[in-house]
């Protein structure tokens, strides 16, 4: 099977901290991979890599054939990035975020676009309304809407249900199962072993900048918390 992501020998170091330590995964076209690990592990550095918001030290990434480093323009036109932080402007309405985004995109069909989106994400009635009067959950809709804009293959999630009430989680996930049916590539990065079980076929396991496993989900023999602590201790 394809690659849309592959990662050799990756490295990044901050001072005296390495935060990547000559890292290797393919994540194959199509999949739902979990990236696992706590706080401080190396998964948003690797998101910031991956979506060319961060240089690496060494090694290389490729995404969709096409290569971080050198092809910026050509992997962000692969890429939706979800996370956290919604990157969204208070002051406009939901509307004016998406067409301020979709004139960054260069889209031909704009218009119509930002109008699918905000229906796909159930917020049309609201797109009038500035986003400082938005739920969280509301809000991070509305970035699901941003990061499709220009209709990207593979989607990006750096820990995309902090801060979601159970509600707004339940809302996220049915959106995720879309994305998968839809045959695109979704990466999340979650340090919650039961999100990571709703959301992904695999998962891979990161601590201290290595990556410990990666691999189908089905092939972990009992229950995968045990495993992911079993992991942590060879780590420790």
């Amino acid at each position: 099977m394809e690659s849309a992501i592959s990662i050799t020998k990756l490295s990044k170091i901050f001072g005296n901290i390495r935060a990547l330590d000559a890292l290797d995964l393919e994540i194959a076209s199509g999949d739902s991979f979990a990236l696992l690990g706590p706080n401080g592990a190396g998964k948003t550095t690797l998101v910031k890599i991956i979506s060319t918001i961060m240089r690496p030290t060494s090694g290389e990434v490729i995404v969709d054939g096409y290569r971080v480093l050198d092809e910026k323009e050509k992997v962000r036109e692969r890429l939706g990035l979800i996370s956290h932080q919604t990157f969204l402007y208070d002051d406009l309405s939901a509307e004016e975020n998406l067409i301020f985004f979709k004139n960054l995109y260069h889209l031909d069909n704009g218009g119509k676009r930002v109008e699918e989106v905000l229906k796909m994400v159930k917020l049309f009635p609201r797109r009038s309304d500035e986003v400082r009067t938005f739920s969280r959950g509301m809000k991070q809709r509305l970035s699901i809407a941003r990061a499709l804009l220009h209709d990207p293959p593979i989607l990006i999630l750096d820990e995309p249900t902090s801060g979601l009430d159970i509600a707004g989680k339940k809302d996220f996930y049915t959106m995720i199962e879309q994305f998968k049916s839809e045959g695109r590539t979704i990466v999340i990065t979650t340090h919650d072993i039961n999100e990571a079980k709703l959301i992904a076929d695999s998962i891979g396991v990161i601590m201290s900048g290595k990556l410990l496993f990666s691999g189908n989900i089905d092939t972990i023999e009992g229950d995968l918390e045990t495993f992911v602590l079993q992991l942590a201790e060879v780590c420790a």
